[in-house]
């Protein structure tokens, strides 16, 4: 039995230090990628359940940045500690919870020197509770249950830190940090949390902590890399910026005093009530809930991205914007790596994107396997979504927007893809074409597919026979035939 296909789009990736790697959550594994040729090098194996979060531990000097050490977190209630250039597992903790996200600061505001004595390594966990729930299984579930934690975790004893719940809702929410590791925070409906990390970290230290508020459910945040400012989205495509946040609760001992007496004399356009901020903006351009939102490394560009597929980059200064549209999936994370010249951004339909920065050109994919596109409901007895190619081990999909996706089961991989109805991603459209039909021939070098343009009252209806030929290495198809209403209704079946 031959299997293939995972998803890489999960969580997060994350860029080796000499950037030449990108690592990839796939479902119980850590994959592998060059980044230089889009293909799988290795894999971290050892979890039992998804890995949620991966951290590369960042280099602290030029000369290590051939050094090649990660963190993972999964909903197998462990966190990993790993060589991944050998690749080799150095250390496991049992933390008893399922882990949603995690963030480790002092990676970020202390890189370790080889002169210095290293202090105690503490990393933030959003987990989910189930103790109560494995309790009450077999009573009435309780609608106000708070099954989500933010909890503290010593990673250099390999325990949670006592008694330590910085907050509790209803479900497990990411965890967003500053590049700075100054801040984290995360989303609350329509509140932001955000903590302060204290500059000598201690497992009982007290954390200060701000609330801002908003109309709607958020659904993403952002850090400033270097100013006090966030961003978050919400469901309705705003995106909000609060600058100076939390002058007031984060301020030292010597200046909270005249913050204090500044902030309640000085009107803060944008803030609601009490918040602890000093001025807060908002724009809007995506039609639908914001998915994606990340300032850039030097602070003066703010991305976003959501349902219809378009990265915007703002300057943070104008609110201009421009745009990299196009993509043909809806956005899901955008990484940026150590050189300014390469991020990577991830989308729905199971790809990750490599861009040249700052042109935002994509210059490689990493394709996994793709689901098939939804149907209306009177075809789906008489569609065919995959057909096989058993000599090259390829499987061909009916895709999203209209496309056939070429998948290698052998080398687990997307080929290619080919696009039966021109058409550009359209989020929320209706369905007006429907790919129902793909047969391949025996050597897989001949296929067939048949699309129907769906009537509009009645009227319209189209039923498109169409003959692919493909060259005998790239499996790069180009349309040969097409047949009008090949029969008096519509295809049931075919076979090549």
């Amino acid at each position: 039995m031959i299997r293939g296909g995972r998803s890489y789009v999960s969580s997060p990736p994350a860029f080796s230090n000499d950037v030449k790697r990108l690592l990839v959550c796939t479902s119980n594994t850590v994959s592998i990628f060059s980044t230089s040729t889009g293909l799988q090098i290795s894999s971290l194996e050892g979890h039992t359940a998804p890995v949620t979060t991966v951290i590369v531990v960042p280099a602290s000097t030029p000369a290590t940045k051939i050094l090649s050490y990660c963190w993972t977190a999964s909903l197998d209630e462990t966190i990993k500690y790993w060589d991944f250039s050998t690749p080799e597992l150095l250390k496991t903790i049992d933390v008893k919870f399922p882990i949603f996200s995690m963030v480790i600061p002092s990676l970020l505001r202390q890189p370790a020197q080889s002169d210095v004595k290293p202090s105690k390594l503490f990393a933030y966990l959003s987990v989910e509770d189930t103790r109560e729930t494995t309790k009450s299984h077999k009573k009435e579930p309780r609608p106000n249950t708070m099954n989500g934690r933010i909890c503290k975790c010593n990673l250099t004893e390999s325990r949670l830190a006592g008694g330590v719940t910085l907050a509790e809702m209803k479900e497990p929410q990411v965890i967003t940090i500053s590049s700075s590791g100054k801040y984290f925070g995360i989303r609350k409906q329509r509140k932001l949390l955000i903590w302060k990390v204290p500059d000598v970290e201690a497992e009982r230290v007290v954390m200060r902590k701000i609330t801002l508020h908003h109309t709607k459910k958020l659904t993403v945040l952002a850090f400033h890399p270097t100013q006090r400012i966030v961003a978050a989205g919400d469901v309705t495509g705003r995106i909000l910026i609060w600058r100076g946040f939390g002058d007031r609760t984060f301020a030292t001992n010597d200046n909270k005093m005249n913050l204090n007496l500044m902030n309640n004399e000085e009107e803060r356009p944008g803030v609601r009530d009490n918040d602890d901020a000093d001025l807060c903006t908002t724009w809007h351009w995506h039609p639908s809930e914001v998915s994606v939102l990340i300032f850039s490394s030097d602070g003066a560009y703010l991305y976003s991205g959501g349902k219809e597929g378009v990265l915007v980059v703002w300057q943070l200064d104008t609110g201009k914007k421009k745009f990299l549209p196009r993509i043909g999936s809806p956005l899901l994370y955008f990484t940026e790596s150590p050189d300014p010249s390469l991020s990577s951004i991830s989308c729905a339909d199971n790809q990750v994107h490599l861009l040249k920065m700052p042109s935002m050109e994509i210059i490689r994919s990493i394709s996994g396997i793709k689901l098939p596109c939804p149907l209306p409901e009177e075809y789906k007895g008489i569609c065919r979504d995959i057909a096989f190619n058993h000599d090259g081990g390829l499987v061909a999909l009916r895709a999203e927007n209209y496309c056939i996706h070429f998948y290698s089961l052998l080398d687990d991989r997307g080929i290619s893809e080919v696009q039966v109805c021109e058409r550009n991603h359209q989020p929320g459209d209706d369905v007006t074409v429907v790919v129902t039909l793909v047969a391949l021939s025996q050597d897989g070098s001949l296929m067939s597919t048949v699309d129907v343009k769906l009537a509009e009252e009645g009227i319209g209806s189209l039923v498109c026979l169409k003959f692919w030929v493909s060259g005998t290495q790239n499996k790069e198809f180009t349309l040969s035939t097409i047949v009008y209403e090949p029969h008096r209704h519509f295809c049931s079946c075919f076979s090549s």
